[in-house]
């Protein structure tokens, strides 16, 4: 497929005829799925696996602090152990380079999450996938990241799009998030026992959420001294 309309394109519909022509040509391709964590790949491998073969690739560089980095890695392997698919499962890990994700977000660091930092970070992380996908001899690369109500599936998609041209392999147009997929996802997540963090990974969306919390609780306590 083309490159398509980021604002305007129905990425569900985009998945359902891509699959719909697979599965009438009878065609089982290998697909690089970049994954941001255990908890948002488990609905896209339920659903995915049954159409491809599938290498997820953990690589997020923007991941803080270390230790989470690490913790997050290992939940993702034993969710892809544990899991039944239809067809098999691989995992690789990529680097853990967290320079290089400075130094992609450097002068956006202030940008609140959502915005024009996050958009540098995709690209980061979704060229590594596009670049493994070459080395892999995957038919087709995508990303989990679209699962998520806080990351934008449009800019995602276009990212995407851009990078297949580029590297001359097909993008898995998607929008995960669409027919519950999120809250198929916290399902999973449930049933697996899965730690599930409360911020994005980096460190300027964990500082956000905190700052967040505080901001709640001061309200919290100031409505109960009204009250």
């Amino acid at each position: 497929m083309g490159k398509v309309n980021a604002m305007k394109e129905n990425y569900q519909k985009i998945l359902d005829e891509t699959i719909a022509g697979l599965e009438e040509r009878g065609e089982v391709p290998k697909l690089l799925l970049h994954s941001c964590c255990a908890p948002c790949s488990s609905y896209v491998l339920e659903y995915l696996s049954n159409y491809f073969y599938i290498t997820v690739l953990y690589y997020n560089p923007n991941i803080y602090p270390e230790d989470e980095y690490y913790h997050r890695a290992a939940e993702q392997k034993r969710f892809i152990k544990e899991f039944p698919t239809k067809y098999a499962v691989s995992f690789v890990e990529g680097n853990f380079e967290p320079e290089r994700f400075y130094e992609t977000v450097k002068g956006y660091e202030n940008i609140r999450e959502g915005g024009e930092r996050c958009f540098h970070c995709y690209e980061l992380r979704l060229r590594e996938a596009a670049e493994y996908a070459k080395k892999l001899n995957c038919d087709y690369f995508t990303t989990t990241l679209s699962i998520s109500p806080m990351k934008n599936a449009a800019k995602l998609n276009e990212i995407g799009g851009r990078l297949a041209e580029e590297y001359d392999i097909r993008y898995l147009y998607s929008d995960f998030k669409k027919r519950d997929g999120y809250k198929r996802s916290t399902v999973i997540s449930a049933e697996y026992g899965m730690y599930r963090q409360d911020y994005c990974g980096c460190v300027f969306s964990k500082r956000e959420r905190e700052e967040q919390k505080r901001e709640r609780a001061a309200q919290e306590s100031e409505q109960t001294v009204q009250e």
